[in-house]
């Protein structure tokens, strides 16, 4: 079809015009040849003549792009032309409450493709200050923590709100693209039905007052067909001007319409450069060029074209204005990037003050709480600083880490050394590691177990020590209570004669396990296999201290399932089989229950995982092309099965442990 080859066609003035009659095939087979995509394409929607004015496509080229992909982005989602009426501050300025508070604002605007990049630049600024808080709180706990064993844990109630928040700009982000999708789709059909139209208006058979009422009918129908996809935008665009201007060419039989016409989008088009001349001295510069995009918009979209001896002419004023707000905007962004060099140097002095903090000794507590308000004040000034170039600014935010970071290691070794009551702590401590020891080859367990216990609550009862203590000690108490409860352990396992006698069928068995080769033969070798788990079952339990023989037993199980060539799910099937087994045997109802805890929550990630990934792929498959999918599209088609697959071995997991519980 004439207009699929056309989608390099000029922009609404164009070349075409009067002439086209003349010139429609070369043109159609010329631009066929053409790869130029949407994005590479953007001054032909603009510009008016292909050969006459291509150096002032290449010197405007700069200025064109920014015009047309932004009218292209808005194209797509109308909403996105209101982001312009909220000012894009400078978060990284505010505060962590600010900032929920900020976020608690946009998020409750019904605005919400408008305030999106808002959100995500509110979302680096608080993660910023977040996890510098994190660290700072993870220090500390380090210092101070006695338990090697103990975990760090923070709950800050700020991030929970923040969370909050944000999810719901997530879920009416999801529900507008969901909407927009159809929207899109939809108007994308009718301007296609509109420019079919088009095609067929011109019948010389047909009145021309009611061929041209019907085509200013269709230009209002067009003005008013809403969004269509941005990558379908200028295809589109195209493909509607080179029937209009076809269908002027057919208006040599009605001259004096057309010239009419002609006349009238002159006279739009000069006063839109008219207003561009003004909008060149306008100060506000992001102001003027919101403007001037707009400005090429009705250029482009509602104004057709004009007679041949003004094309060039128009169109060149026209694009050397632009090129003017542009280089504005240009010296306005260079000013930008001067201002973050100057932030710079303002952080760059407040990491080397830190730096010099980290290294002062004072001798005092009061003398410390000086210092300490003093990389506060230091702290705020770094984040009031304002943005730095983006190519530095990991680099200047690790130093910054850093240099807290020393000044903090630095304050802690000197509390270490003087809290007394620190080693007060290793006194009361010290004692109950001589009572544990004095109690761990104690027999008489009715008497003794309830003072063990007793001496590990009053343990954790007790502040921190120094810490060139607390390891060493820790390990001394750690180690005289589990000698002592493993001696009961072991004492209520030797009471059991079958469990006993079960350890030593097993011990036995694990020999001829190890000597056990494979044949070769799939099935035969499943089914010894199996045949084997079964035997080892059949031995019954074995006493709690000697529960290390099924770990033997699942090690020489592992290198028998390698060895064969099973599926990944009937090794995944038959490994959790045998361990669930084991649970059951040893009636650790507690750690089946956290097994099925486990499982039900990974079913659930993983569908929730499966929900998001096919949410996505459906802005890909309802496009025009879907059926030519991209190798994006082919991956997380992939990507999905393979987290279907998953599934499935959680939920047969997850049912065979039920399936458990119920025998």
């Amino acid at each position: 079809m004439l207009e699929e080859k056309n989608d390099n066609l000029q922009e609404a003035d164009g070349k075409l015009g009067i002439e086209l009659s003349d010139s429609i095939q070369d043109d159609a087979t010329e631009t066929s040849n053409s790869e130029i995509t949407a994005e590479d394409s953007v001054s032909n929607t603009e510009t008016e003549a292909e050969t006459t004015v291509e150096a002032t496509e290449t010197d405007h080229q700069e200025a064109l792009d920014a015009i047309t992909n932004s009218n292209a982005e808005e194209s797509e989602d109308e909403t996105l032309k209101e982001r312009h009426d909220i000012p894009m501050q400078d978060y990284n300025t505010f505060s962590l409450d600010e900032l929920v508070d900020e976020l608690k604002k946009l998020v409750h605007t019904d605005k919400t493709m408008s305030v999106k990049d808002h959100i995500e630049e509110i979302k680096k600024a608080f993660l910023l200050q977040y996890n510098h808080l994190i660290e700072e709180k993870r220090e500390e706990f380090n210092a101070s923590k006695q338990d090697p064993n103990e975990e760090f844990e923070y709950h800050s109630p700020l991030k929970s709100k923040f969370d909050e928040y944000y999810n719901v700009f997530r879920e009416k982000r999801n529900v507008h693209f969901k909407h927009l999708q159809t929207n899109l789709k939809s108007n994308l059909d009718n301007r296609l039905a509109i420019v079919e139209e088009l095609k067929e208006l011109i019948n010389p058979q047909e009145n021309i007052k009611d061929t041209l009422k019907h085509f200013n009918d269709l230009r209002e129908r067009w003005k008013n067909a809403g969004p269509i996809p941005k990558d379908k935008y200028n295809h589109v665009w195209n493909n509607y001007h080179f029937h209009v201007e076809n269908f002027y060419d057919y208006l040599h039989l009605d001259r004096e319409a057309r010239d009419l016409d002609f006349k009238y989008n002159l006279d739009q088009k000069q006063k839109i450069i008219a207003r561009v001349e003004e909008l060149v001295n306008e100060t506000d510069i992001s102001k003027a060029f919101r403007e001037l995009q707009d400005l090429h918009r009705i250029w482009k979209e509602d104004i057709g074209p004009v007679s041949k001896e003004h094309r060039d002419t128009i169109w060149n004023k026209f694009s050397e204005l632009t090129k003017k707000i542009h280089d504005k905007r240009e010296v306005l962004f260079e000013s930008q990037r001067a201002n973050e060099q100057q932030n710079l140097e303002v952080k760059k002095e407040i990491i080397a003050k830190l730096e010099v903090l980290g290294t002062e000794k004072v001798n005092s507590h009061s003398q410390w709480l000086v210092q300490i308000q003093k990389v506060e004040a230091l702290r705020n000034e770094f984040f009031a600083a304002g943005k730095v170039p983006s190519e530095v600014n990991e680099e200047t935010w690790a130093a910054f880490k850093t240099a807290v970071r020393n000044f903090n290691s630095f304050k802690n070794s000197f509390y270490k050394d003087i809290k007394k009551d620190q080693n007060d702590n290793l006194n009361k401590k010290m004692a109950l590691v001589a009572k544990a020891k004095e109690l761990q080859e104690s027999t008489d367990f009715t008497a003794t177990t309830p003072i063990m216990k007793q001496i590990q609550e009053e343990w954790k009862q007790i502040g921190h020590v120094p810490k060139k203590y607390s390891d060493k000690i820790w390990k001394e108490f750690k180690d005289a209570c589990n000698h002592y409860f493993d001696k009961l352990k072991e004492h209520k396992s030797e009471e059991n004669v079958d469990e006993v006698a079960a350890f030593d069928h097993k011990k036995a068995y694990l020999d001829i396990l190890r000597a056990y080769q494979l044949t070769g033969d799939h099935k035969t070798d499943l089914d010894a296999i199996k045949l084997h788990i079964e035997t080892w079952k059949g031995f019954g339990k074995v006493p709690f201290s000697r529960r290390h023989i099924e770990g033997k037993f699942n090690k020489i199980l592992d290198a028998l399932f390698e060895k064969l060539s099973l599926s990944k799910k009937e090794t995944e099937m038959m490994r959790f089989s045998n361990r669930i087994d084991s649970l059951s045997e040893s009636n650790d109802t507690r750690k089946l229950d956290n097994e099925k805890i486990f499982l039900m929550r990974k079913i659930e990630e993983v569908q929730n995982e499966i929900f998001q990934l096919e949410n996505n792929i459906q802005f890909f498959t309802n496009t025009k092309n879907a059926k030519k999918e991209n190798s994006i599209v082919l991956e997380v088609r992939k990507n999905i099965a393979i987290h279907k697959e998953s599934l499935e071995v959680w939920k047969d997991k997850l049912k065979q442990l039920r399936n458990l519980n119920q025998e």
